[in-house]
C-alpha cells in the first residue's frame, strides 16, 4: 500500500522524501503506518525499476542535498495496475487499501472507478453475511462487547450505504458522458451526411454544365482538364 500511496502522490506533483512523507502523514496515516526509515528505501526502490526518477536537487536544512523526485509514464502504468488489483487480504487490509484507492478516484476513468466500487460494494456484502451468520451464537453477553459488536456492524452498514450512494453517482456519470458521446457522434454523422449531399450537387452541377468526353477540337482538352480539376477538389 505504501508503493501505491507514493505514486499516486507522486502523480500530483515532484516530491523529495521528506515531502512525500508528510504528505503521507496528512492523507494516509488512517490507513496505513507511515515509517520514515521506509520512505527513501522505497523511492530507490521504484527509481532502480524506472518509476521514478531524480528531476532535480536542492539543498536541504541540515546542509545535505535533497533529491526531488517525479514520477515517469512507467510509474503511472504501475500506479494504475496497483489501483485496479484485487488481492486476497484480511478486512482490515483491504479496507485501508480500498480508502487509499479512493483518495485517487479523479485520476481513474470512470468506468475503472466503477469496477473498484463494486468490487469493494460486493465485499461488504458478503461480510454482513457472515456477521448476520454467526450473530445467534456468537452475540456477546458483556455490554461492552456487545455494544463494540454493534458499532462494528453500523460502521458497516454504513459504509455499504456510502459505497451504493458513490456507485449510484458514479453510474449517473457514465450515462450523461455516454448520451454526450452519442450526441457528438450523432452531430459528426449529420454533418457527414450533408458534406456528402453538397459534394453530390456539386458533381451533379459539374455534370450538367461541362459536357463528358468533350470532342471540340480547340476547347474539348482544356474542358475535359477543367471538369476533372472541380471534380477531384470535391472529392
Amino acid at each position: 500500500m505504501l508503493e501505491l500511496s507514493a505514486l499516486g502522490l507522486l502523480q500530483k506533483k515532484p516530491l523529495h522524501g521528506y515531502g512525500l512523507k508528510q504528505q503521507l502523514e496528512l492523507f494516509m496515516s488512517s490507513c496505513i503506518s507511515i515509517n520514515y526509515g521506509a520512505i527513501y528505501p522505497l523511492l530507490k526502490r521504484l527509481e532502480e525499476r524506472g518509476y521514478v526518477f531524480v528531476v532535480t536537487e536542492e539543498p536541504g536544512e541540515a546542509g545535505c542535498s535533497r533529491k526531488i523526485y517525479q514520477i515517469t509514464e512507467k510509474g503511472r502504468d504501475r500506479w494504475r495496475e496497483k489501483m485496479l488489483e484485487n488481492l486476497k487480504e484480511s478486512w482490515v487490509k483491504g479496507r485501508s487499501r480500498f480508502l487509499i484507492k479512493f483518495f485517487f478516484f479523479s485520476d481513474l476513468e470512470p468506468t475503472e472507478r466503477v469496477k473498484i466500487l463494486e468490487h469493494r460494494l460486493i465485499a461488504c456484502q458478503l461480510r454482513q453475511e457472515y456477521l448476520e451468520s454467526q450473530q445467534s451464537e456468537n452475540i456477546p453477553r458483556d455490554p461492552y462487547k456487545f455494544s463494540a459488536w454493534n458499532r462494528a456492524k453500523s460502521m458497516l452498514n454504513s459504509e455499504t450505504q456510502w459505497l451504493t450512494e458513490e456507485l449510484v453517482k458514479e453510474l449517473e456519470l457514465l450515462k450523461k458522458e455516454e448520451g454526450r458521446r452519442k450526441k457528438e457522434e450523432g452531430i459528426r454523422n449529420k454533418e457527414e451526411g450533408r458534406r456528402k449531399k453538397e459534394e453530390g450537387i456539386s458533381k451533379k452541377w459539374i455534370e450538367t454544365q461541362i459536357p463528358t468526353n468533350c470532342q471540340h477540337p480547340v476547347d474539348g482538352g482544356v474542358l475535359n482538364k477543367k471538369k476533372d480539376k472541380l471534380l477531384n477538389l470535391i472529392k
